[in-house]
């Protein structure tokens, strides 16, 4: 199979670390024009390095995506420097440093915070491509959703849970929607993966017999790496995955 994404651009969001810096390298690596978007200044640097390094071609900046006008003016900067964006991939998201706490003790500022980042900032984001996907008549968008968002989470964190979900329902409602367009629209939930500074934070709160526990719910007995989501990204961003859209594949060594 293929993967050839010359003369594409495309748009990762979360890119500083974890997930969104291995699919912003994967991308790059197989021809991609990246534009790598997070919060983080740093991390995103970093990820452009390694893309450089890995003789792709990736431009970072610093966007908050819950913040429609500023997606709004991004999406216009790539549209005017390379006509159009040709793949989204909605990767930021997160808990914001929260922990697990009793429903009646969550704010709503709390509760809004991650609804905010999870699914109002893949929303704006998918807004603002549509217009340039509709007039090329092609594209494709990918969600990264959680498998929390199939079940329960690891996390106890209600508005994980429910907003994770929430991204699989827009998923299948854009895919509809987009469709005549020629515009895929699909999502990945990926298990536990120890991919940035939240998740080791978790993994070292299991402790061994935790550790074990969950290696011992994974058919394949092994935790999963960013590498192993960026594939799926490359999947569903080429042209193997044309008659595939409103989708949710579980990346998570099968439960």
């Amino acid at each position: 199979m293929m993967l050839d994404f010359s003369g594409k651009t495309a748009i990762v969001t979360g890119a500083a670390h974890g997930f969104g810096r291995a699919i912003c390298i994967a991308l790059a690596e197989n021809g991609a024009d990246v534009w790598a978007l997070d919060i983080e200044e740093d991390g995103l640097a970093q990820t452009a390095q390694l893309c450089g390094e890995a003789s792709g071609h990736c431009q970072a900046r610093v966007v908050d995506i819950t913040q429609p006008a500023a997606v709004t003016a991004l999406v216009d900067e790539i549209c005017r420097a390379r006509g159009q964006v040709d793949i989204l991939v909605n990767n930021a998201g997160g808990v914001l440093g929260q922990v697990g706490r009793p429903l009646e003790t969550v704010t709503p500022e709390q509760w809004n915070a991650i609804f905010a980042v999870n699914v109002s900032g893949a929303f704006y984001l998918c807004q603002a491509v549509a217009p340039g996907m509709k007039a090329a008549r092609s594209g494709r968008i990918v969600n990264i959703s959680s498998g929390a968002g199939l079940t329960v989470s690891l996390t106890g964190i209600q508005a994980y849970a429910a907003s994770k979900a929430a991204l699989i329902s827009l998923t299948r409602q854009l895919g509809h929607e987009l469709g005549e367009w020629g515009i895929t629209v699909n999502c990945i939930a990926p298990g536990f993966v120890r991919s940035n500074p939240n998740t080791e934070r978790q993994w070292e709160a299991m402790g061994a017999a935790g550790q074990q526990a969950l290696l011992n719910g994974i058919a394949l007995k092994r935790l999963g790496t960013s590498e192993d989501i960026a594939f799926g990204v490359l999947f569903f961003a080429s042209a193997h995955a044309g008659w595939i859209s409103g989708q949710t594949i579980s990346i998570d060594g099968g439960k």
